[in-house]
């Protein structure tokens, strides 16, 4: 997962971070695979203490050259699929004003299980170390309450990737 989160330019934490993340949050994360077994992609979260309703998704990584199957939708779609099993209502992230990409693809898993997603400032420049350049600021979207996804809309096959926890 860190060379995955390197790769594809998100914030990294330590090789030791996605380590304990994959043995301590397994069932709260997926790691997609290719057919040989490499990563390509991997969602972690957890449940936060202070609301046991509500999923933290932490990371979305997706391999650049992985890029454009809709693969983090799929990860978002297993994530979504388990946490609404365990009876969570809400999905919570944070994204940087400018990131396109993962605004749409929140917007998008929220209209497919039915629900809004509202987007506030959470965090800005001063939050972060440094002289507030370092870091882009970051809004929150919160996401609910969940249902289960709208199944007229059949999700594309998967051949290639297989959603796991394995780290």
């Amino acid at each position: 997962m860190w060379r995955l989160a390197r790769d594809a330019g998100l914030d990294i934490n330590s090789p030791y971070a996605y380590t304990l993340w994959s043995r301590d949050f397994a069932s709260t994360s997926v790691v997609a695979r290719d057919g040989e077994g490499r990563p390509r992609g991997f969602v972690t979260g957890f449940v936060r203490p202070d609301h046991p309703d509500t999923y933290f998704l932490w990371q979305v990584g997706v391999d650049p050259d992985f890029r454009g199957r809709r693969l983090a939708r799929r990860m978002l779609d297993e994530i979504g699929d388990r946490i609404a099993a365990r009876g969570l209502s809400h999905l919570e992230a944070t994204v940087t004003p400018d990131n396109a990409a993962s605004r749409a693809l929140f917007e998008s898993f929220a209209r497919s299980r039915g629900c809004t997603a509202v987007w506030n400032p959470l965090f800005g420049r001063e939050h972060f170390p440094g002289d507030g350049e370092g870091h882009e600021p970051e809004d929150l979207v919160r996401i609910g309450p969940l249902g289960r996804p709208d199944t007229t809309a059949a999700r594309p096959p998967t051949p290639d990737i297989r959603p796991d926890t394995r780290a």
